[in-house]
């Protein structure tokens, strides 16, 4: 074997590695830019509205909103203290707390995480930019995602029950999530049905994120070849 084809068989296998790390990270960055889309205000405001929130707590639509605005804000910023109040009563008891400081370490983690992967993704693909693998990898692990969505999807939209507990069992394995909606404020400012309408908006726009990618950068990478 000649040089010249000792090193052109060697280059597949050097790119496997940094192929396979691009693939990964598209897939997480994905699900975070997916997860921004809904963890924010605007659309938990508009959810809380569709499932009668204001009725469910007895508070008004301002409080509401200041009660979520605080909580959303000491779980995306901190520090997780929890205590916000409605007319000088604290709106989470202890157990709600210590439940939401166990979102915020989570949360500390998935932030980190997708910030990992998106620094991974832009050290890996911006040099290699004019390459097709480099865009091939990114269009396997999209494609990857988008079939998971589609069995995620089909799982909230049958099992949501049985996989929001599975959920909670996965990453918040003390078992502090358990409340009582009559009594607790914090499944009243966030029922049962916006969680399922937020997951099933998250399947979907995620599924339809996912497949964008897959098929922008295949294209990319077909006319890049090589």
């Amino acid at each position: 074997m000649t040089s010249t084809e000792s090193g052109l068989s060697g280059r597949p296998r050097a790119r496997w590695v940094p192929g396979a790390v691009a693939s990964v990270a598209t897939v997480v960055a994905i699900v975070g830019l997916t997860v921004a889309l809904f963890f924010n205000p605007l659309w938990i405001t508009f959810a809380q509205e569709r499932a009668g929130v204001p009725a469910i707590t007895g508070y008004t639509q301002e409080q509401v909103r200041d009660a979520t605005g605080s909580i959303l804000a000491d779980v995306l910023i901190g520090p997780p203290e929890f205590t916000v109040e409605v007319d000088g009563q604290a709106v989470l008891d202890a157990a709600e707390r210590s439940h939401m400081v166990d979102v915020y370490n989570v949360m500390r983690v998935f932030v980190g995480v997708v910030g990992l992967a998106v620094l991974g993704l832009v050290l890996i693909v911006w040099p290699n930019r004019r390459s097709g693998w480099a865009w091939r990898a990114i269009a396997r692990g999209a494609a990857a995602l988008a079939l998971a969505g589609v069995v995620i999807g089909v799982a909230v939209l049958f099992f949501f029950d049985a996989a929001f507990l599975l959920f909670h069992l996965v990453f918040f394995p003390q078992g502090n999530f358990l409340f009582d909606p009559g009594t607790q404020r914090l499944t009243q400012l966030f029922p049962d049905q916006l969680f399922t309408e937020t997951s099933i908006a998250l399947a979907v726009v995620g599924l339809a994120i996912a497949l964008a990618v897959t098929l922008a950068a295949r294209r990319r990478a077909t006319r890049l070849g090589g």
